[in-house]
């Protein structure tokens, strides 16, 4: 590997891993897709990105368990239902394969899914107000106000269906609803192919009701055996390149802990925006990829990428501007005092 390629990997790692500790984000839906444009085969691509996302997680899940950011009851629970909704998801597209359809249907899917996620949580945080104000700093500990849960949370937990639990920031629910939102991040997650983070974290706020932090560190605890178990039986295969994955986690260790610190002082509200561009632009690079496949423009291609790293270099550079600001606020604020 050229030392250019070298230097490339190092730092889209370094990108991936901040937005991994931030927003507990697997990463396998930049890093997969700018492996296939770079040319490398789709076994290949596939692997080699879950086995970048087993691990940044653990790195980026040891950090937001030394925060108190981890919810191991919800995180096991997840994982039962997660596992199941994967093993549907891979027959649904075996049965896609025999009739020729897996292919475009999977592509379409892919876009609509991550381009509405996308608009959903942008125009969340734009209307700002009530549902969705959970500040990063929060005690994973404490009860959370009520008013900060999202109004179809709010709904979910109505659900008064045996046996109810109770999670990290007193959010009360019933076992089967985590269950089943569990079981449709998997599905979708089987289904196209991704680790599924930028699926469930978002459906552990909206829909279960869990304070952000604690949804970004549970996230990544589940991220953590999916990523492992799809890595190990992609590397029996011959599908994961370690001259790929050794320098993205080189640049992630430094990211991903970077990103889960950050967590603790800005405010998502700020953040979030930036995170719901990101998934349109994400959407936007599978579009563009395959249009230029479909139109036989392999310029097309480069556009893709060109759309991946600037999302990811275009948030990750919001977290950190974020960072810096929120902690030269109180120094400014505390000179402001003195003088």
């Amino acid at each position: 590997m050229s030392a250019g390629m070298l230097a490339l990997f190092v730092g889209f790692g370094v990108l991936i891993g901040i937005l991994f500790g931030f927003f507990g984000m697997g990463g396998s839906f930049l890093v997969t897709p700018a492996l296939l444009v770079m040319g490398y085969p789709s076994r290949v691509a596939v692997g080699s990105g879950l086995a970048f996302v087993f691990g940044t997680s653990v790195i980026a899940t040891l950090k937001h368990r030394d925060l108190g950011q981890v919810d191991y009851k919800l995180g096991v629970s997840m994982i039962i239902g997660t596992t199941v909704g994967l093993e549907v998801g891979k027959e649904i597209v075996l049965y896609l394969e025999e009739l020729g359809l897996a292919g475009n249907i999977i592509s379409v899917t892919y876009v609509l899914l991550l381009g509405g996620i996308g608009l959903f949580v942008t125009y969340e945080a734009l209307k700002g107000g009530d549902g969705g104000g959970v500040s990063h700093d929060v005690d994973g500990d404490a009860d959370i106000d009520a008013d900060d849960i999202p109004e179809l949370a709010k709904k979910i937990q109505s659900y008064s269906l045996p046996p109810m639990i109770t999670l990290r920031g007193g959010v009360k629910v019933s076992l089967w609803m985590i269950l089943l939102v569990a079981f449709a991040t998997g599905l979708l997650s089987g289904f196209l192919g991704v680790g599924g983070g930028f699926i469930r974290m978002p459906a552990l706020f909206y829909l279960i009701g869990v304070p952000v932090p604690i949804a970004v560190g549970t996230d990544l605890f589940e991220i953590m055996f999916s990523g492992g178990i799809g890595s190990f039986l992609y590397a029996q295969s011959g599908g994961v390149d370690l001259s790929i994955v050794a320098p993205l986690l080189a640049g992630s260790a430094l990211g991903a802990r970077v990103g889960s610190a950050a967590t603790s002082i800005v405010d998502e509200d700020e953040i979030k925006v930036y995170f719901g561009l990101m998934l349109l632009l994400g959407a936007l690079a599978v579009a563009v990829r395959q249009a230029g496949n479909y139109l036989g423009m392999g310029v097309l291609d480069y556009v893709s990428l060109a759309l991946i790293l600037g999302s990811a270099l275009m948030v990750s550079g919001a977290v950190l501007y974020s960072a810096v600001k929120s902690m030269r606020a109180p120094a400014s604020t505390g000179s402001s005092t003195a003088d």
